[in-house]
């Protein structure tokens, strides 16, 4: 078993957690100048409205923020993969509508300005693209889990 099997209120914890989850892809759609829908749609102060987007953002602050992806995106997906039962606290917060909105938002704006911009030095384009792919593939595999858990095994039993 698995530390949930042996502390059951470990569920509430998680539940209470998640939305810092979701949390950490706002803040990327924040940072990259695109808005969530369902997302708490706070008036920006006058000076924030400064249109930075991930095509005229410095190159170290997209670095910064694909790695962020990509370390969130990968520990998303092991968590899910080693434990599956967590994807139903997960749904109860709508994760799998949020994780799709996400990724249709951020993904192509990522990749395109991955693609469009000048490098220096190629191996920093190329660290970007592997980085960028491999958070899109860690979320499409966690929405799996995720669909597989909430939607196919309840049929299947």
């Amino acid at each position: 078993g698995n530390i949930f099997t042996w502390q059951p209120s470990y569920f509430s914890d998680l539940d209470e957690t998640l939305p810092t989850v979701l949390q950490v892809f706002n803040n990327i759609l924040h940072k990259c100048g695109l808005q969530c829908e369902g997302a708490s749609a706070e008036p920006q102060k006058l000076e924030e409205r400064v249109n930075v987007t991930p095509g005229n953002m410095p190159l170290q602050e997209l670095k910064d923020i694909v790695l962020y992806l990509c370390d969130t995106c990968t520990t998303l997906w092991a968590f899910l993969d080693v434990f599956p039962l967590a994807c139903q606290t997960f749904q109860k917060h709508e994760f799998c509508y949020r994780l799709a909105s996400f990724y249709e938002l951020a993904i192509p704006e990522l990749e395109s300005a991955i693609k469009k911009r000048h490098y220096e030095d190629n191996s920093v384009f190329a660290d970007l693209w592997r980085r960028i792919s491999h958070s899109r593939k860690k979320m499409i595999e966690a929405f799996h889990v995720l669909i597989n858990q909430v939607c196919l095994q309840p049929i299947l039993e």
